[in-house]
């Protein structure tokens, strides 16, 4: 995904089977997230401590406990959805563990979060032919919070929510591509059938077993069932639009308060069985998240010790640990690569970068620590030369290479510009991209490539500006700067949007390079067929040599944040695909 997503305010809720008071119960808590309840601060300019070590929640578990009770107090940003088939934020994801369970789900075991485990279902899936079709048998015991069990159709129809484009708008599109080749079917609200189950691609032969088959063997799938969009839905209580109001748990907690200037709070389920889950902790009785705060006043929360963690994942900001002695900090920080890389782009349909040298003279000439300077230096950012993020599996070792204006001059004189060439370089107007633009603006000049910087708004960069092929050709967008973030933690979903020529779409394109190479596409094809793991990986590295040798893509530098920890957080395990604290596991002192 890009790094612009629509965001919608969380609709407020009635309280099922609760009254008023309750309410005003619900919104006290809420406002006491930030007036804070904790003494017991240490430390110079009153900030508190915490007993741990210095990225121990990494491959660890920071500060363990046993102990249950207590509120679990988060902070965040917009909650642009409650609904699991309209929210497209990982911080969301995150919360939304707390109440949905899907088929299969990300491990809350230390140092092993991006890898899958069951959860609703008895395993990982099966699958007889390479995954085209895969299979999954639901365990026994999982109940709504409304004490009905949960079943197969449940969870087929709250798949089928997302094909109603028309009223479910905002989250992943990946089943409508894989289960709706000829794009047929408009969603449960329009189906005909009398269960509105009538996509066909999915069977439920009975109330345990879920099939899926598939448009193209994709071994990625149940990194999709992993997704809160794959969520079981009621149909008795699916609201349509409205349903992110009043959210049905099939997970330990129930959304029991929602309102969008204020946030939201959880209450435990009495449907949950610790039995069927191995996953979730549960250790709080409470969880209360307070959102719509800015970054800093995120951290403020947690240095005032009215905050245990912040669920944006966007680690504690620069202003912040300004201000601050970083000795008093440094046994709360977990330092974590968030699989974030920042990229130039160089359009094939752009002159001249329709020509492989002269996108070799841009390569070369870029200074990737000017980069990482113009980003605040290497506590927020990692240089990095590959399409492949430090924390994915199996990865080439990277050369980091520095500017090679002598090689970058020799690949101008042999793409027929050796005075150089003009072109546009086109970034998200922000104070920070439109720095590395600048700095890689200055890069290019030392060899005769003239670079305007355009800055354009960042509502509409990735969907429209840089997403819309043909508007990228018409402005003549020789280089884009764009940030890039896979939705799963593996090789397939980081590189084929970008890679793959057969990935290009009219809008919303994210193959910035318009990259069409029959061979590259052939190894795409080659990997994803690998079972094992090892050869997998193996076919993927050469895939990223194939398109490092055509010279389209020019990675720059990997995002970091320093997590903060609040003072009372206790098992604090960093969810490295969501990145941030895994609230599932999460307990208070």
């Amino acid at each position: 995904m890009s790094t612009s997503t629509e965001r919608r305010p969380a609709r407020r809720r009635d309280l099922r089977g609760a009254g008023r008071p309750a309410v005003v119960l619900a919104v006290v808590a809420l406002l006491a997230l930030l007036t804070g309840c904790g003494s017991g601060n240490s430390g110079a300019a009153g900030v508190p401590t915490q007993t741990g070590e210095a990225d121990s929640g990494v491959d660890g578990v920071r500060a363990p406990s046993e102990a249950t009770g207590g509120t679990l107090r988060l902070v965040a940003g917009d909650i642009d959805s409650l609904d699991p088939q309209r929210s497209y934020v990982p911080g969301v994801w995150n919360l939304m563990r707390l109440y949905i369970r899907t088929l299969v789900t990300y491990s809350s075991e230390p140092g092993r979060t991006d890898e899958l485990v069951p959860d609703l279902a008895t395993d990982l899936g099966t699958t007889p032919d390479g995954g085209r079709t895969w299979t999954f048998t639901l365990k026994a015991g999982v109940r709504f919070e409304t004490g009905r069990d949960i079943t197969s159709r449940d969870v087929k129809y709250g798949i089928e929510r997302s094909f109603a484009s028309d009223v479910i708008t905002g989250g992943p599109n990946y089943v409508l591509d894989l289960l709706d080749t000829e794009d047929v079917y408009a969603g449960p609200y329009q189906d005909e059938a009398p269960d509105k189950l009538g996509l066909s691609s999915i069977a439920t032969p009975d109330d345990t077993t879920i099939t899926f088959t598939l448009s193209t063997p994709t071994p990625d799938f149940p990194f999709v069932m992993a997704l809160p969009s794959s969520s079981p839905v009621p149909v008795e209580n699916d609201a349509g639009a409205a349903y992110g109001g009043d959210p049905v748990s099939s997970g330990p907690y129930v959304v029991t308060s929602a309102d969008p200037s204020i946030g939201v709070v959880l209450d435990r389920n009495p449907q949950w069985d610790p039995a069927t889950d191995a996953v979730r902790t549960a250790l709080p009785d409470q969880v209360v998240v307070r959102s719509g705060l800015s970054a800093v006043a995120r951290d403020q929360a947690l240095l005032a010790g009215s905050a245990d963690a912040d669920l944006s994942g966007t680690g504690v900001q620069q202003v912040t640990t300004s201000r601050l002695d970083g000795d008093e900090l440094t046994g709360r920080i977990d330092d974590v690569t968030t699989g974030s890389l920042r990229l130039l782009a160089l359009p094939t349909t752009v002159a001249p970068m329709d020509n492989a040298d002269c996108r070799a003279a841009v390569a070369a000439a870029v200074d990737r620590g000017a980069v990482q300077e113009a980003l605040g230096g290497p506590g927020n950012v990692v240089r990095s030369s590959l399409l492949w993020p430090r924390a994915l599996a199996g990865g080439p070792e990277d050369p980091d290479p520095g500017p090679d204006l002598a090689a970058a001059r020799a690949s101008l004189t042999a793409c027929g510009k050796p005075d150089g060439f003009s072109t546009v370089l086109a970034v998200p107007d922000a104070p920070n991209t439109v720095a590395v633009a600048n700095a890689i603006a200055d890069d290019l000049a030392e060899v005769g490539i003239a670079a305007e910087v355009r800055p354009l708004d960042p509502s509409t960069y990735y969907a429209s500006d840089v997403g819309d092929p043909g508007n990228v050709t018409a402005q003549g967008y020789g280089i884009v700067l764009a940030t890039w973030t896979a939705d799963f933690p593996t090789s397939a979903s980081f590189l084929v949007p970008l890679v793959d020529g057969r990935s290009l779409r009219a809008v919303g394109n994210t193959n910035y390079a318009r990259l069409a190479d029959p061979g590259v596409n052939g190894l795409v094809d080659a990997a994803r067929a690998a079972t094992d793991p090892a050869a997998a990986a193996g076919a993927w590295r050469q895939v990223v040599t194939a398109v490092d040798a055509t010279h389209v893509y020019v990675p720059l530098a990997e995002n970091r944040v320093q997590l903060l920890a609040g003072q009372r957080l206790r098992n604090g395990v960093v969810m490295q695909p969501y990145g941030g604290y895994d609230v599932v596991t999460a307990g208070v002192s």
